[in-house]
């Protein structure tokens, strides 16, 4: 005889899937969102990019903190894990930003998926959490999958590909320091200070590029526009995600920013997918999906 499932299963199996949608929807917009800013970068300088993409979306988030009456500075603001999120968000903007503009989009929205691996790992080495050798190793595999994507000591390697994995490096301690912050802190207020981060991050590279500010034609204005839009939308979905959905059954679902970033590369701006980045994004999501999973299992007791 099979049994039914009761009322409540199926509220969680409705929430789960309500989940999974968001996750998708905000993996769209971050693709959408990088697309954007790779195809602003054809007319204007990459500092200018960010700080009017940065500053664009903490007016957003801003606005949203103060209509849903939270506090845009409170001393939890200041406090050290906001201070370390800050500076990891900064670098992890900072490069990736580069790295979308300099290398190709696919090469990076890829080499981006090992994110979660990074901060699995650092959440044992960090926070003391319990990682079995079966995680490691599937850790280790994943970030052998980033080394098959680099092809570091072959004709085929690029230095500027280093500046994905600095990118994925900052935004995994991003992660790791969000996980410290004051639950007082709301969403919008976080998305305020996210984005002043990418507008400190414009400053930095603008005062590296020492490139005039360009009066933005249709087009670029119209992707710096967009991107504001999609960046916003991408993080308010990621948000809802995480907190309709159990964080094991949603989570899986980020690797398909890796389908959409492909998929947008190759149509709008020519790219091919080699065979070492097949592979490599394969023994990426494998390890992830399987962290996951073992994560599941040994909460379980298993």
């Amino acid at each position: 005889m099979t049994s039914r499932a009761t009322p409540e299963t199926a509220e969680d199996l409705r929430a789960n899937l309500a989940g999974s949608l968001w996750m998708i929807g905000a993996m769209a917009a971050f693709a959408v969102e990088d697309a954007l800013i790779k195809g602003a970068s054809d007319t204007l300088p990459v500092g200018q990019i960010l700080m009017v993409f940065g500053g664009g979306g903490a007016i957003v988030f801003a606005a949203l903190a103060r209509l849903s009456g939270q506090a845009l500075y409170s001393p939890d603001v200041l406090s050290r894990p906001m201070r370390v999120r800050a500076l990891f968000e900064v670098a992890g903007r900072l490069f990736y930003a580069l790295a979308i503009v300099l290398t190709p989009l696919s090469a990076a929205t890829v080499i981006l998926q090992a994110t979660p691996l990074v901060v699995v790992a650092g959440a044992a080495l960090v926070f003391g959490e319990r990682v079995g050798w079966r995680r490691w190793g599937a850790i280790l595999v994943g970030l052998a999958g980033v080394i098959v994507i680099l092809q570091p000591g072959t004709e085929s390697f690029s230095p500027l590909s280093i500046l994905a994995l600095i990118g994925m490096i900052g935004f995994a301690g991003r992660d790791l320091a969000s996980r410290a912050a004051p639950v007082s802190l709301g969403t919008h207020v976080l998305g305020t200070y996210g984005f002043l981060a990418v507008l400190v991050a414009g400053v930095i590279v603008a005062l590296w590029e020492s490139a005039a500010f360009q009066r933005p034609g249709p087009v670029a204005a119209a992707c710096l526009g967009l991107a504001v839009l999609a960046g916003v939308a991408a993080y308010g979905s990621l948000m809802k995600a995480m907190r309709t959905g159990a964080v094991a059954a949603v989570t899986p679902f980020r690797y398909t920013r890796l389908l959409f970033g492909t998929a947008l590369g190759i149509a709008i701006f020519g790219e091919e997918l080699t065979l070492a980045m097949a592979l490599g994004s394969g023994m990426i999501v494998l390890s992830g999906l399987f962290i996951l999973w073992r994560g599941r299992q040994v909460a379980g007791g298993v």
